[in-house]
């Protein structure tokens, strides 16, 4: 896309953010900072000690995070925006307008770095064996999976009373077991991503292999199936595609991605202007997220100064993972589990929060490898 057509395009989705705010003039100025929904309010970081490979980074002198923010120091922020800011990104699995309940069938955690500028994404397994803070006192549920953390925050369930509702809960999860600390936090169900794709009239994607999601018994679902090539995709069918785990966790996690990229690349061409308000009107009061105004059209200001190769997808190494079933509390049952090697996990978070992994490794293959296995990183085609 020419220059000038994303300048133009940046400039209406900022006009969009402010018509978001759904503000009269007179409560511009406050309501403009004012975040969406309630804020994280992670607790206070405590001090942890030092891990035997923590200790030998330190001890080998500067660290990465030190170069790079003298390095920063001369490069102002593009969009006014923070230098960077972290943001947990979720997918409810719930068709119901509201976030009564849910799972959190997708979580990401994304850094944006406004200086450089870039965007990765790290994806945490849905499936992983956690510890869930802040809710033992409801059945003697202390552990669960990761996405349970969301269900469990939700209103509907009572089960948490802190701040920030489930991506509260979920955020404080991501916290206590591997470090992770999201400035902000965005959540769509379902029925808003449908209707999202559906306004701007579907989204096109190219697949290096076939995903079926076709059981025994189900030869004749023609939905489920997905054909090497180039697909249009209706909302209900990019979802679908996102859903289906044919070759496990982490394949689907790759599929995701391919829709995201594909989403993000339908958004900022000429044929969406048009439909900004219909798009706005889709968002607006069908998201949960403590983004306010200003910061939104931050990030919309961002998104169209940014090429395929600035935005990283990563996942975390398969060796770290150990497949498990074990008895869930919250649902009566044994369950299917990952359990993790904690202190490794640990250790990449902080390199993915000072843009150190996986943005320092040498170039990884294209999205468009084809793989069904959906490891290691990978970039918008």
């Amino acid at each position: 896309m020419p220059r000038r057509e994303k300048i133009a395009l940046a400039l209406l989705f900022l006009i969009a953010t402010i018509l978001l705010a759904a503000v009269n003039w007179d409560l511009y100025k406050n309501a403009w900072q004012a975040p969406l929904g309630p804020a994280l309010a992670l607790p206070s970081q405590t001090a942890q000690p030092l891990t035997p490979a923590a200790a030998l980074t330190q001890a080998a002198g500067p660290t990465f995070a030190q170069m790079t923010r003298t390095a920063y120091i001369e490069k102002p922020a593009l969009c006014g925006g923070p230098q960077t800011m972290s943001l947990l990104a979720i997918g409810s699995d719930t068709r119901a307008q509201g976030y009564l309940y849910g799972l959190a069938d997708v979580i990401r955690y994304v850094r944006i770095d406004f200086v450089a500028p870039r965007v990765s994404v790290l994806e945490f397994p849905r499936d992983l064996w956690v510890e869930i803070p802040e809710i033992a006192d409801h059945y003697g549920i202390s552990h669960g999976k990761l996405n349970q953390a969301y269900l469990y925050g939700n209103p509907g369930m009572g089960y948490y009373k802190g701040e920030g509702k489930g991506p509260g809960l979920l955020a404080r999860t991501l916290d206590l077991n591997f470090g992770a600390r999201p400035d902000h936090y965005i959540a769509a169900n379902m029925h808003t991503f449908v209707d999202l794709v559906n306004v701007i009239g579907g989204i096109d994607i190219t697949l290096p292999y076939s995903v079926d999601g076709r059981k025994a018994d189900q030869d004749g679902r023609a939905d489920l199936y997905f054909a090497p090539g180039p697909h249009h995709l209706n909302g209900e069918q990019a979802l679908m595609l996102g859903r289906i785990r044919q070759f496990g966790t982490f394949a689907r996690a790759d599929q995701q991605n391919r829709v995201l990229c594909a989403l993000r690349e339908k958004l900022f061409t000429p044929s969406v202007v048009p439909k900004l308000p219909e798009i706005i009107n889709t968002f607006y009061g069908a998201v949960q997220t403590d983004l306010s105004p200003l910061q939104i059209s931050q990030l919309a200001c961002l998104v169209p100064q940014l090429k395929s190769t600035d935005i990283t997808f990563t996942t975390f190494p398969r060796a770290l993972l150990t497949e498990d079933r074990t008895y869930d509390v919250g649902v009566n049952k044994d369950v299917y589990i990952f359990r993790a090697d904690f202190e490794s996990l640990r250790l990449l978070v902080q390199a993915f929060d000072i843009g150190a992994w996986p943005d320092s490794n040498p170039p990884p293959p294209s999205i468009e490898t084809p793989s069904p296995r959906g490891e290691g990183s990978s970039k918008c085609p």
